[in-house]
């Protein structure tokens, strides 16, 4: 807990705010306590690996998806809970499924964290891969938001430049690690609303792209100093 303290300092979080989000982790099932050399600590569960496998996998674009014609389809069991709804939605969304139906979703992969959500929730679905009639360009910019999540990178863009230009040039391993954290946290966002399309159903000068070039050039350059900082704070007493 110490070494979360120290590491969330250059980003103004204060410490009984870090105690409160590991309590809720806890609670949530991300993470679990453990007995460290250093004393008490915790552990990330393997609920929490795997999302950050597979956060990891689309935060940095990892591989390219090779488009076959073919849909990853979920056919979900009504779900009567408002609360239980709301939180499956919320879900497939960021695994990058997008709804045809109150029960329909689509995605263009199938997600290694599918089961966990579905089995959590107590949820039965039947999936299959599917090819649909139609131009699959037309389906794409019927079922996602694509002038909303274009316009949302052109933005993000924009306040990226902005902050990466209040970085001084002498810069301290603890500024270079707030700045990259704070450049990662705006990118990560987009998990909530680009499934991740492959390049030939999106259209011609995908913001997206541009986007991506520049998030992952920064996040490169700042790594090094980033990884000093967060090495030194946790191999501290």
């Amino acid at each position: 807990m110490a070494a979360l303290v120290r590491l969330l300092a250059p980003l103004g979080i204060a410490a009984p705010a870090v105690r409160t989000a590991v309590s809720r982790m806890v609670r949530q099932g991300w993470l679990a306590p453990a007995r460290l050399s250093q004393g008490p600590g915790y552990e990330a569960t393997s609920k929490c690996v795997r999302r950050l496998d597979e956060a990891a996998l689309r935060i940095y674009r990892v591989g390219t998806i090779t488009w076959t014609g073919r849909w990853h389809m979920l056919v979900v069991e009504p779900v009567r809970e408002r609360s239980r709804r709301e939180r499956l939605k919320a879900d497939l969304s960021f695994l990058g499924y997008a709804p045809l139906s109150e029960t329909t979703w689509i995605g263009p992969r199938p997600s290694p964290e599918l089961d966990s959500i579905l089995n959590g929730e107590s949820i039965r679905a039947d999936r299959f891969d599917a090819v649909l009639d139609g131009d699959p360009r037309t389906l794409v910019a019927r079922t996602w938001d694509l002038d909303g999540i274009g316009s949302a990178y052109e933005g993000w863009l924009v306040q990226a430049v902005d902050l990466i230009a209040g970085l001084p040039q002498d810069a301290t391993a603890d500024q270079a690690f707030a700045t990259r954290s704070r450049l990662l946290h705006g990118w990560r966002n987009f998990l909530f609303r680009d499934p991740g399309l492959p390049a030939e159903l999106l259209p011609p000068g995908w913001p997206g792209e541009k986007a991506r070039i520049y998030f992952e050039q920064e996040a490169t350059r700042l790594l090094p100093a980033a990884t000093a900082f967060v090495d030194r704070n946790l191999t501290e007493p």
